[in-house]
């Protein structure tokens, strides 16, 4: 067995745990995870997309892929990056054992290109069908968003309506929606907006014996220095505790919400290639 595939197995949770919300409806497990440089930058200014992983780390993502159901990317990841989210860095031996995750892409206002990777691979037979979730916001039923909503049907894709909370996407609608549709795990990849987006989630209150929304945190670290040209999280371990500098008041999260942020239990560390790779599960 790969380093890579036996450093996942031993930090992400069984497939077999039935998952639960506050109001009892199933969702699925919830893997976050993002690359970041020494000065804990995760994307260059205005969401440019910066190559962070090497080759060793890039390997091991895409093994994290192959463990999951769906890989959910929100639409500045997929109109800046134009990602394909499969397993092509896998050796085709190993493939025969295993299936690329769904593309999921959070996209309110389907801005999404239908001539994109995501789409182009599912036309050519190489990756599954894309599936976009949108606001279902009766006020933006625009003849304009019809047409958006036809065109990238045509392409491809489902797109799927769920309701909005506090001008953003639900993320429990989200997964209460991918639970039906039988998807049990779900790996969260970008970018900055969405990654924000589910921090938050996994910090709200929640009663006794009710999980956290998201379970493992996967944190990959480059020996690079990016500097001001950046924005992102600062994330180390100290302990069992989990340290996030204000680097979050750059992806939009009021300085208040750093007292918010949800318990973590360091799991383990492990060397992959240049990339020092932290994992750890909410708690």
């Amino acid at each position: 067995m790969s380093a890579a595939r036996e450093f996942l197995l031993s930090v992400l949770p069984s497939q077999d745990i039935e998952k639960y919300d506050g109001e009892g409806k199933r969702i699925p497990s919830v893997t976050l995870t993002f690359a970041q440089s020494l000065d804990g930058k995760i994307a260059g200014s205005h969401g440019r997309q910066l190559t962070l992983s090497g080759p060793d780390s890039m390997l091991m993502t895409h093994w994290m892929r192959a463990m999951h159901d769906a890989i959910v990317v929100g639409i500045g990841t997929a109109h800046n990056d134009d990602p394909q989210l499969n397993v092509r860095l896998i050796p085709e031996a190993d493939k025969l054992h295993i299936k690329s995750p769904r593309p999921v892409v959070l996209d309110a206002y389907l801005r999404l290109r239908t001539d994109c990777k995501l789409l182009k691979n599912y036309r050519d037979g190489k990756g599954q069908q894309p599936w976009v979730f949108c606001a279902s916001d009766p006020e933006s039923a625009s003849t304009e968003r019809l047409a958006r909503k036809s065109a990238l049907e045509a392409a491809g894709a489902v797109v799927y309506e769920i309701p909005c909370v506090s001008g953003l996407l639900s993320i429990l609608g989200l997964l209460r929606k991918l639970h039906e549709c039988d998807i049990q795990s779900v790996m969260v990849e970008g970018g900055a907006s969405v990654i924000n987006t589910f921090m938050k989630q996994a910090s709200q209150p929640r009663g006794p014996g009710e999980p956290p929304v998201v379970d493992t945190l996967i944190v990959t670290v480059a020996p690079t220095i990016v500097g001001d040209d950046g924005l992102g999280y600062t994330v180390g371990v100290s302990g069992d505790k989990l340290s996030v500098s204000d680097h979050l008041v750059l992806l939009g999260m009021p300085t208040e919400s750093l007292y918010q942020i949800p318990k973590f239990t360091h799991t383990r560390t492990a060397m992959m290639g240049r990339d020092t790779i932290i994992a750890g599960k909410f708690i």
